[in-house]
């Protein structure tokens, strides 16, 4: 018996999604008696994954891999669960994952449970706590298949350090033609600039800036934080930003551990999709703008006033403590 984990890659890198992915299942195993038993895909350094609790890694190249594929990720790991006897499945909360997790629960004919935010509460009868009705509630799920899926919440369990065996093991899985059915033409990546899938702080514009000519301070201050930047849904509609920064229920859920919303009011599908992030805060000039009932902190001001004057104070702060 063993848990297994996916740990997702990015050209050849592992994301830090798979680290805390890891870092669950090590504590999983504790409760369990069992070990880690990690999959990495074209990943360059599997053996990174044992500072993270990953007893052995099995290690998959495949040119054809190169891709995020569904059902031929559903496929290696639905046959690394079978060869590892993989009672409990643990993944991230990334899109990719999202998508990979229902596909893999049913061919292994298992329960899954999505945005898992803790350790299980109890392992007979398996039980987890999740986030329910957009993070404004919580779930206690109890799941009774003899293999569990699990799908950890982003940000939700954190990156700890453990010791695993470090084990690796070349693993050629049998993939057929329908594995490859939908076949990827081209991806479109930004590069150069932190993706709101990693970032630990996010700095997101809205419709208060008035148009895409002044998104240059929102990019000088995401710069100096290190941040991604970020629209509303109605700012990428509206074509300022491209589709791929809007982040919301219908967007990108975001789940960092700062969400700064400039000139966003808070319409609901916003604050459901970004409500998982720690801390958040809004600079609106509008004091009636809905943001400042969900924001832990708020700065009722004009964005054009306030985001250049913070950004400054920042530059001093991170110059005076080089």
């Amino acid at each position: 018996m063993s848990v297994l984990v996916y740990t997702e890659s990015e050209n050849g890198k592992f994301k830090k999604t798979a680290f805390e992915a890891a870092s669950y299942a090590s504590e999983v195993a504790k409760l369990l008696g069992t070990e880690v038993v990690a999959v990495a895909v074209n990943a360059d350094n599997p053996g990174e994954l044992a500072g993270y609790g990953v007893d052995k890694t099995l290690v998959v190249k495949n040119d054809k891999l190169s891709n995020f594929n569904e059902k031929a990720y559903a496929d290696i790991l639905a046959q690394a669960a079978g060869k590892s006897a993989s009672s409990v499945v643990i993944l991230s909360s990334s899109a990719n994952a999202k998508y990979l997790a229902p596909v893999l629960a049913v061919a292994l004919n298992a329960g899954y449970a999505s945005n898992v935010i803790a350790l299980p509460e109890s392992t007979a009868p398996f039980t987890v706590k999740r986030t329910a009705f957009t993070n404004k509630a919580f779930s206690l799920t109890e799941i009774n298949t003899p293999v569990k899926v699990l799908g950890i919440a982003k940000n939700s369990y954190g990156v700890i350090a453990a010791e695993g065996k470090g084990e690796t093991e070349e693993f050629s899985p049998e993939l057929g033609a329908d594995d490859f059915s939908t076949e990827v033409v081209s991806v479109d990546k930004v590069t150069g600039k932190v993706s709101i899938a990693d970032a630990e702080i996010v700095v997101s514009g809205g419709r208060g800036l008035k148009g895409p000519e002044n998104w240059g301070m929102i990019e000088e201050l995401a710069d100096v934080l290190g941040a991604a930047t970020a629209c509303s849904k109605p700012v990428s509609d509206l074509g300022w930003r491209p589709h791929g920064e809007h982040v919301g229920q219908t967007g990108k859920p975001v789940a960092s551990n700062l969400y700064i919303a400039v000139g966003i009011s808070g319409a609901i599908q916003h604050l459901a999709g970004i409500n998982a992030s720690k801390v958040k805060v809004v600079i609106n000039n509008d004091p009636e703008a809905p943001f400042f009932k969900a924001a832990d902190y708020g700065v009722v001001g004009d964005a054009f006033d306030v985001v250049p004057r913070l950004t400054e104070k920042l530059k001093e702060f991170k110059a005076n403590n080089a």
